[in-house]
């Protein structure tokens, strides 16, 4: 079963979504890859893990960073995985680029190169927004690449970090 519960954020509404247990899922209103008819089939509900989650919204949009992170399940390939992993571990006001994350995953797997474009189509496809902090990705050159909440989005995200 998929639960769903709306959050007023000072960047507009987000959708939550959880499995009763953890975070599965969390998008701005309008991102890309939002998942309507995953979202459509789904049951509106107060849970503990929405309460955890929105207490964690509630920290990082009064500026502090949170010191916990809800339970997540993320349910995709390994390869995605494995790069939301390392988002998970970019610090609060701090960045990194699709470059460093193709590198560590390229010695990861023992190769000697991986594609910073296959990266960044990972972190695009983020299904946990802002928790699984794909906004402080930026391009090569310092650039602010795509987000798939909208640049808009991400600028005020970093801003808020004090990350720009």
């Amino acid at each position: 079963m998929v639960y769903t519960y709306r959050y007023a954020s000072p960047l507009g509404g987000i959708t939550l979504a959880g499995n009763g247990e953890s975070l599965t899922g969390l998008w701005f209103d309008g991102q890309k890859h939002f998942p309507h008819k995953f979202i459509s089939e789904s049951t509106k509900a107060e849970l503990p893990i929405f309460t955890q989650t929105v207490n964690w919204l509630d920290i990082y949009f009064s500026g502090r960073n949170p010191d916990f992170t809800p339970q997540i399940s993320l349910n995709t390939t390994p390869f995605r995985k494995a790069i939301y992993d390392i988002l998970l571990t970019i610090p609060y006001g701090h960045t990194m680029t699709y470059g460093e994350i193709a590198n560590i995953i390229a010695k990861q797997n023992g190769v000697e190169r991986m594609s910073a474009q296959a990266v960044g189509g990972a972190v695009g496809h983020n299904p946990i927004s802002i928790i699984i902090p794909c906004h402080r990705v930026f391009g090569a050159d310092g650039s602010l690449t795509g987000y798939a909440g909208g640049i808009d989005k991400k600028i005020e995200l970093l801003k808020l970090e004090k990350a720009l």
